[in-house]
């Protein structure tokens, strides 16, 4: 699959079929996910992977109890850490920077999915002490993103967009972008 097709064929998906991920899927998106940019090449961020059927329970309960994260047979989640960052940024580091690296990381953990067959959905919502202690992460260290990764046993619709001409805008914010649409065809429905 193309880059571009990624880009099209990436949906959140919450249903997925009994099967695991096989481990050289996983070290695949790991990879992929460790060749994210990040700020001053620090890579501050953490990865803990998690399959055990427990531990997803407990993962899916600190999520706001959706049954998907117990179900995905592997789930990524990815923390910020701050004090990697602070050490060359200071207080941009740790606000802003660390941040940065662990969602860049985890989107390309996410297209990295797609490219490989299988379905992901990102889980923003979760109480972060009850994840913290199920990875035993130290205080500095905060979660922000759980990818849930599987295989699809669902097609959900295909969303619609923002239109490009509402989104961009051209030197001001008050100056819309003349938008023509490529022959990629990239964009989906807009509304």
């Amino acid at each position: 699959m193309d880059f571009f097709e990624v880009l099209r064929n990436r949906h959140s998906i919450r249903a997925f079929k009994k099967k695991d991920v096989e481990q050289e899927k996983i070290d695949i998106i790991l990879e992929a996910a460790n060749l994210a940019p990040s700020a001053g090449n620090l890579q501050a961020y953490e990865i803990v992977v998690i399959r055990d059927q427990e531990r997803r329970l407990a993962l899916a309960e600190a999520a706001l109890n959706e049954d998907f994260v117990a179900q995905a047979p592997l789930n990524l989640v990815f923390f910020t850490n701050p004090r990697r960052s602070a050490r060359r940024y200071g207080q941009r580091g740790i606000r802003l920077y660390s941040l940065q690296d662990a969602t860049i990381a985890a989107t390309y953990a996410q297209l990295s999915a797609t490219a490989l067959g299988l379905g992901s959905v990102w889980v923003g919502a979760f109480y972060e002490e009850p994840i913290m202690k199920l990875v035993n992460a130290k205080d500095d260290l905060v979660p922000v993103a759980i990818i849930s990764i599987g295989y699809p046993d669902e097609e959900p619709e295909i969303t619609s967009r923002r239109r490009i001409d509402d989104l961009v805008h051209d030197e001001y914010i008050s100056k819309p972008y003349k938008y023509t649409p490529s022959r990629l065809r990239l964009s989906r429905p807009t509304w």
